[in-house]
């Protein structure tokens, strides 16, 4: 779709500067590193029954509430930071996602021994990516994602559901789901 701008974008990333901005700048771009995918999977978490928007609008809030995402902070988070978390408006108050946030940072932090969130999380990017013509084209969950979900929760995580999983591979660049078209793109 060409924007009033006359740039192609996906679709969805017309709709408001938010997600234009997000779009343009983040999704579909690679990720590495423990921070960042922690971060990106506990936001996807997060965003799980709700709006991305929402979860956009609500960022900030969160790296605050959240220790910039640090696992080793927020692995330690014990009770007090649970309500602490339950009463800060600035992020999407639900006790089950918060707890899940600390399980998964404890698990992050397990993980080092084990080559660490990065190898485990990228090993499972698709030998090829090859990027849809349409929306439909785009599936809420794949061979990968739920394989890489399984794992998560093998290794202790919550919350990592295949369509969680999948948006956070969309996310971190694993997959290219940027329409044939778009200028993100090479197509």
């Amino acid at each position: 779709m060409v924007d009033d701008r006359g740039v192609a974008r996906c679709g969805w990333a017309a709709s408001t500067d938010d997600y234009m901005a997000y779009h343009d700048d983040e999704w579909g771009i690679v990720v590495h590193g423990e921070t960042r995918l922690y971060e990106r999977m506990t936001l996807e978490a997060f965003q799980s029954g709700l709006s991305w928007l929402t979860i956009l609008r609500k960022r900030e809030g969160f790296r605050a509430a959240f220790a910039g995402f640090d696992p080793d902070a927020v692995a330690a988070f014990g009770e007090p930071d649970v309500e602490r978390l339950m009463a800060d408006a600035s992020i999407v108050r639900n006790r089950l996602k918060i707890r899940a946030a600390i399980t998964n940072a404890q698990a992050v932090v397990r993980l080092r021994g084990n080559g660490g969130l990065d190898e485990l999380f990228w090993s499972f990017a698709p030998a090829v990516r090859r990027r849809p013509h349409t929306p439909a084209d785009i599936h809420a969950a794949t061979d990968e994602s739920i394989a890489l979900a399984k794992t998560l929760k093998r290794n202790g995580f919550a919350f990592v559901g295949p369509t969680t999983m999948y948006a956070a591979m969309q996310a971190c660049g694993l997959v290219d789901d940027h329409l044939v078209g778009c200028h993100r793109g090479g197509g």
